[in-house]
């Protein structure tokens, strides 16, 4: 009987984190969703409001390593020409810490430049998950890498030396 019962309430103790890490990963979903959403509306209030203050946003250049403020300045003059960009998730694995108070995320992306991975870091800030952290990345197919590398091997061999002799200094 006492077998059964510590079964019983093992079992319910799960399947409670099961339910509460399914809810927590709705959320989640529910910010990354809303987010993309204001950058098509060109919402640039509600799109920075999914932001932490100090959040990171990666694009598809090398160069493109954008703090939050500067990102901001970035992102304005195409949020206040009315369309920002069109992102829409077709894919999303989103895991948590065991606190539940970090998640990180991949997702595939419909995009005006087609398939494109999108992945990122949340953190629970006052009960709100807001993005930290969100590197932007064009999806190349295996077989076209070859031709990719044609297309950026001069300005990616520049941008290279450029690299290396400031990290010499």
């Amino acid at each position: 009987m006492k077998t059964k019962t510590v079964f019983l309430l093992w079992s319910l103790m799960a399947t409670l984190l099961v339910s509460a890490q399914g809810a927590e990963k709705q959320k989640i979903n529910e910010v990354l969703d809303h987010w993309h959403l204001a950058a098509a509306n060109a919402d640039f209030d509600a799109y920075f409001g999914l932001m932490t203050k100090d959040a990171v946003f990666i694009g598809t250049d090398a160069m493109e390593n954008w703090q939050n403020e500067a990102f901001k300045n970035f992102s304005k003059p195409y949020f206040d020409r009315g369309k920002a960009w069109n992102f829409t998730s077709v894919q999303r694995n989103i895991y948590l810490n065991e606190a539940k108070t970090f998640a990180w995320f991949d997702e595939l992306l419909d995009t005006q430049m087609k398939i494109c991975r999108g992945s990122g870091v949340l953190k629970k800030i006052n009960g709100q998950w807001k993005i930290a952290h969100y590197v932007l990345s064009i999806a190349v197919p295996n077989e076209n890498v070859d031709e990719l590398v044609q297309i950026k091997e001069k300005k990616d061999d520049e941008l290279l030396l450029e690299l290396r002799s400031k990290q010499q200094n």
